[in-house]
């Protein structure tokens, strides 16, 4: 009786198509490029807001760390509802959250005023992303890294086709009406996509193929026993450490321009010519994209640790050579581009790494908390401008953050790779 009441209860879900699978992945990476302007567009709207207002480029660029402290650091939270009441309720949510957010920027004439609405966006943006690349580990076991990254690069390239169109709408209409179009344009759409997002059911989505390369717990983790894991934490600095360095760049890259007086100078490549900072905006975006997707296919392949070995070693050459190189206005491009084709990775190994160790059943809240590491990453920002205003160069940024890197990727190699290999084998017993 009690077999038959239990079968009623729990009726068998067959496995939904690919294709399926691949159309949830796709609202996703949609409802990604939304948010892609409210980190990656900053950039372009410091410098007059420093002219109109005259504060200090320090002072200003806390709103940008204080959106990626609320766009991190709430996701744990935001992960819970999407665990226990699905994706759609914090996408929408999520969706007025941008738009209120700068759509307040528009109207802002103090620090404060830019800082709530900062705020306000980075709360929504969170709830967005969170949800997104929380789905596509639930959606594709059997592909995690690719999937994460896909939908990571929505994120990162997400912004690549509107640099332009921001750039002449703020030199047009003044940066106040850019805030309001562009935010109040890209919280409706996300709006919208929300209401398409699923979560898998239990038997939706394939089992797991082994492979020697991938270490793949058969143990679901509670959140809180996630954060009593020191191999959780190992994750977590390495995350901080890797991931200052591509923020401090992703907010200060007008202004390194400028200092460095490339901004403005006309550079041609593939037959294409624009300003030095707005092609290298343009490639970094696309390169940011694209090296998620990519990273994630070969970590499926060869293992999340010997992958991050390489992308992270790749980085911090990327950065000494920005710094050594980048006054040309053709290497400011290119290298810049490196750099964030090396540094973007991070939004798709972390993720998939973090649900290979602690399992999928709580895979949003516990990428989550790994996560909250760039919220952690952006408190050092502001200290990068700091140490530029106290000596008057970058030097000292440059390779302090080149050295991280290196660090991030020895640190893959030598102890996460051997400590996760014991962790899954104990999770496994």
């Amino acid at each position: 009786m009690t077999d038959m009441v239990q079968s009623a209860a729990a009726p068998s879900v067959t496995r939904v198509s690919d294709a399926f699978r691949w159309a949830q992945l796709a609202i996703g990476v949609g409802a990604m490029v939304m948010i892609a302007n409210y980190q990656y567009g900053w950039t372009f709207f410091v410098p007059d807001i420093q002219k109109t207002f005259g504060w200090d480029r320090a002072s200003i660029q806390w709103a940008f760390t204080l959106f990626v402290l609320f766009e991190t650091w709430l996701v744990p939270v935001e992960g819970w509802f999407v665990d226990k009441y699905g994706p759609r309720i914090v996408v929408l949510v999520g969706g007025v959250l941008c738009a209120i957010g700068w759509a307040i920027n528009a109207q802002a004439t103090t620090l404060n005023g830019y800082y709530l609405g900062m705020i306000i966006a980075g709360i929504g943006a969170g709830g967005v992303y969170g949800t997104c690349v929380g789905n596509a580990l639930k959606w594709f076991p059997d592909k995690r890294g690719l999937a994460a990254g896909i939908t990571a690069a929505g994120f990162g390239a997400g912004s690549a086709l509107t640099v332009a169109p921001i750039q002449a709408m703020i030199k047009d209409s003044g940066f106040q009406t850019t805030f309001l179009y562009f935010g109040l344009g890209q919280g409706i759409i996300i709006c919208i996509l929300a209401f398409f997002l699923l979560a898998p059911k239990a038997g939706q989505v394939p089992n797991v193929v082994a492979n020697a390369n991938l270490l793949q717990t058969r143990r679901n983790y509670q959140p809180t026993e996630v954060l009593r894991q020191p191999l959780f934490w190992l994750m977590y600095f390495m995350f901080v450490i890797v991931g200052a360095g591509g923020l401090m760049v992703t907010a200060n890259l007008k202004p390194i321009a400028a200092d460095w007086k490339v901004d403005n100078v006309p550079v041609t490549l593939m037959a294409v010519t624009m300003t030095a900072v707005t092609f290298a905006a343009t490639i970094d975006r696309v390169l940011n994209g694209l090296t998620r997707p990519f990273f994630g296919w070969i970590s499926d392949m060869i293992g999340r640790e010997n992958t991050m070995f390489i992308a992270f070693g790749m980085e911090g050459f990327g950065i000494w050579m920005l710094y050594l190189w980048g006054h040309d206005p053709i290497w400011f491009v290119l290298l810049s581009g490196f750099v964030f084709f090396a540094w973007g990775e991070i939004y798709s190994l972390f993720p998939s790494t973090c649900t290979d160790t602690f399992g999928a059943k709580f895979a949003t809240t516990n990428a989550g908390l790994l996560y909250t590491a760039k919220g952690t990453a952006a408190l050092l920002v502001p200290i990068a401008n700091y140490m530029q205003q106290s000596s008057g160069t970058w030097d000292s940024v440059f390779i302090i953050a080149a050295g991280a890197n290196i660090l991030a990727s020895l640190l893959a190699i030598a102890v996460l790779k051997p400590w996760r290999k014991v962790v899954v084998a104990k999770s496994t017993v």
